[in-house]
């Protein structure tokens, strides 16, 4: 036993030291990680942006486009024309019951014909009384109150006689008549059903010119203005453009949409040589000026913090990213016009806008994953 002692107490030596070794190197504070790499990031250059060539479906339409409509109520008794066909002028569309309008009339006839009557009879004895007031024959008193009679009887006359003409009037707006030539575009109506004045049954495109119609999102109302010069090509002669500007914007927003009407009026001579008929489709390309210097940045670039927008700028000699506000005049699909204080050759962060933060520091590449030699590209741009 006492000759194992010298060993055991050089192991238990052996082992205290390797315990207190331990020790002092979990107490150590760690190595920084300058090793690790930083994470990649795609960066593009903001490109200038200014007068730009926009493109809008359109659709043909006629430039008077009335909404037909009885100008008293109704049943329906017949509809003539249906959606498609082509009308002349004065030529019957739909037709109301009419009884109670004629009976109307009748009455008002017969009201006029008693008034007529009523004021030959005053004029009869207004001459007779006339004759005698000269032979001094009647005061001036009953003179007065005779001519007075008549009087009353030639107002009510004129009266009794306008009533009959409203009567009749109704009685011929229950027949509904085109106002011009043209083609039904739309109808609302169906005999037995009941309308009431004013409320549209027929929609029609008149003959005559012809202009298409475009819808324009809300950023881009304000880049257009009236008499603005476009260009318009019909899908079925593609390659063949037709001048145009613009006739009409729509003060207010289509409601669902959110959209305004544009109508884009063709040259004096289009509607002649051309010809565009009613429903085709076509393009309207219009070149819209900026006016104040944009970038053209992708959206995928943009963040926000609260109300304010901003993009990350990559310092070239840093690789850190920094903050820079910018003002968002014009979203599209993939591309959004900002104006800030970005130049052609700043690097932008194009994605992961949300997972960085300032001051950070990133190895730039491109949308390939390939890296970017910061050198390289900026002797390129100078």
């Amino acid at each position: 036993m006492h000759r194992f002692l010298p060993h055991l107490i050089s192991a238990l030596r052996c082992s205290a030291a390797v315990a207190a070794a331990l020790s002092l190197a979990a107490c150590s504070a760690p190595e920084p990680d300058t090793a690790k790499p930083p994470r990649p990031a795609i960066v593009v250059h903001p490109s200038a942006s200014g007068a730009q060539l926009a493109v809008y479906p359109g659709e043909v339409r006629a430039r008077h486009e009335p909404a037909l409509a009885f100008r008293v109520g109704g049943a329906v008794t017949r509809r003539l024309v249906d959606v498609g066909d082509r009308v002349k002028q004065g030529q019957p569309l739909a037709e109301l019951d009419a009884q109670d309008l004629q009976l109307q009339r009748d009455a008002a006839r017969a009201q006029l014909q008693a008034a007529e009557t009523e004021n030959r009879n005053a004029s009869n004895e207004l001459a007779r009384y006339r004759d005698l007031l000269q032979r001094k024959l009647i005061g001036e008193s009953q003179f007065d109150a005779v001519k007075t009679r008549h009087d009353s009887s030639v107002a009510q006359l004129e009266r009794t006689r306008a009533q009959w003409k409203v009567a009749d009037n109704q009685a011929e707006y229950a027949t509904l008549k085109a106002p011009s030539d043209g083609v039904i575009t739309g109808r609302r109506i169906d005999a037995g059903q009941v309308v009431s004045a004013g409320q549209t049954v027929f929609t029609m495109a008149a003959d005559g010119e012809r202009e298409v119609l475009i819808d324009l999102p809300e950023q881009e109302i304000t880049r257009f203005a009236v008499g603005q010069a476009v260009t318009v090509e019909l899908w079925s002669t593609p390659g063949t453009p037709i001048q145009g500007k613009v006739r009409e914007l729509s003060p207010a927003a289509e409601s669902g949409l959110r959209t305004y009407e544009a109508r884009i009026a063709f040259s004096a001579d289009a509607n002649t040589e051309v010809n565009p008929q009613l429903g085709q489709s076509a393009r309207v390309y219009a070149r819209t000026d900026a006016k104040r210097p944009t970038q053209r940045l992708p959206m995928s670039a943009i963040t926000a913090d609260g109300a304010e927008a901003h993009v990350w700028r990559m310092d070239p000699e840093t690789f850190t990213l920094h903050r820079v506000a910018v003002s968002v005049t014009r979203y599209g699909h993939e591309y959004a016009e900002v104006i800030s204080s970005l130049t052609p050759q700043d690097w932008v962060l194009s994605a992961g806008t949300q997972l960085v933060r300032e001051g950070q520091r990133v190895r730039p590449v491109d949308r390939q994953n390939r890296p970017i030699e910061m050198d390289d590209r900026l002797a390129q741009s100078q």
